[in-house]
C-alpha cells in the first residue's frame, strides 16, 4: 500500500473558488435604481401621450368642420354675388315684393357669415397689406407707383382662415411698381 506521502494527487480536489462577492445590499440598490428609471420613462411616456392626444382632439374639433366650412363659403359668395348685381334703383324703387326680396337675401347672407364666424372662420386681412403667398393669391398686379411694390390694393374675393389655418385664399391685385418694401439695412446706396 501507498503511504499518503506518495499518493497521487486527486484529479478533481475540492478546493473552493471564490466567487466575487455581491452585495445584496447594493445588488437590491441596483435594482431600486433601474426600477426608478423605468418608472420615471413610462411616466414621461405617459405624460407626453396625454399631450399628443389633448393636441389632437383640440385639433380635430377646431379643423373637424373646415371642409363643410369651405363648402359654405361658396353658397355665401354666391348671395354675395347675387347682392352686387342688383342695381341701386331696384333697392330703392323696387316694389314691395322686390325689396323683401332684396331684404331676405341681405339676411341669409348675414346669419351664413355670422354662422361661420361662430364656428371660428374668420376672414383674412388682405387689401393694404404687404402680399403674403401662404394667405393671397395674385390674380394680377396693379401698376401704382403710389403703393409700395408687393402691397394688396384690390380684392377680388375675400379669403378665409379657420384657426390657423387658410381655408380659402383672398385672390388679390397687387401693386407694381412703387418702392419695394426692402428694409433699411438692406437699402444700397446708389451715390458710392
Amino acid at each position: 500500500m501507498m503511504s499518503d506521502e506518495n499518493a497521487a494527487p486527486d484529479e478533481n480536489p475540492e478546493v473552493e473558488i471564490p466567487e466575487p462577492a455581491i452585495d445584496p445590499v447594493e445588488a437590491l440598490r441596483a435594482e431600486n435604481a433601474e426600477l426608478k428609471d423605468r418608472v420615471l420613462r413610462s411616466h414621461a411616456e405617459m405624460e407626453n401621450l396625454r399631450k399628443r392626444t389633448e393636441r389632437d382632439v383640440n385639433d380635430t374639433r377646431l379643423y373637424a368642420i373646415a371642409g363643410f366650412a369651405r363648402d359654405m363659403l361658396s353658397a355665401t359668395d354666391a348671395l354675395s354675388r347675387a347682392l352686387m348685381m342688383l342695381p341701386a334703383e331696384a333697392r330703392e324703387s323696387g316694389d314691395a315684393t322686390t325689396k323683401s326680396l332684396i331684404e331676405g337675401i341681405e339676411l341669409a347672407e348675414r346669419e351664413m357669415q355670422r354662422l361661420l364666424a361662430k364656428h371660428g372662420v374668420k376672414p383674412i386681412e388682405a387689401e393694404g397689406q404687404k402680399f403674403d403667398p401662404h394667405k393671397h393669391q395674385a390674380m394680377f398686379e396693379v401698376p401704382d407707383p403710389s403703393q409700395p411694390e408687393g402691397t394688396v390694393v384690390q380684392v377680388v374675393q375675400a379669403g378665409f382662415a379657420i384657426g390657423e389655418r387658410v381655408l380659402r385664399p383672398a385672390m388679390v391685385g397687387v401693386a407694381k411698381g412703387g418702392p419695394s418694401h426692402a428694409p433699411a439695412d438692406e437699402a444700397v446706396d446708389k451715390s458710392a
